[in-house]
């Protein structure tokens, strides 16, 4: 499984930039976000960038890793996922067209 993780952009470099997160600062390849630069959050998977993400978006993936990497070391998960509390479950738009057609989803 491969994880997303959310980065800011410090520096770029052509189709690579300096970009810091969690586990600190490190080089991202941008060839799939031509449009980031610096000062932008961006959603990485194995060191690239795949998407330009919102400074919110960016900190409540942050949260959420936080949260399980705190679960997967014994503790708990706090609020990491409070923004998603109070909304319950969503399909996916299409999904969602299917069940209010009638048709199962199962």
């Amino acid at each position: 499984m491969c994880v997303g993780v959310p980065m800011e952009i410090l520096s770029v470099d052509g189709i690579s930039a300096m970009a810091s997160g969690a586990e600190g600062i490190e080089v991202i390849d941008l060839s799939l976000t031509p449009d980031a630069t610096v000062g932008c959050h961006v959603l990485t998977f194995l060191g690239a960038a795949r998407e330009v993400i919102t400074a919110d978006e960016a900190a409540k993936i942050a949260s959420a890793l936080a949260g399980l990497r705190s679960l997967m070391n014994g503790g708990n998960l706090g609020d990491a996922f409070a923004d998603l509390e109070d909304t319950g479950p969503r399909l996916p738009p299409h999904l969602q067209a299917a069940l209010a057609a009638g048709k199962s989803t199962a």
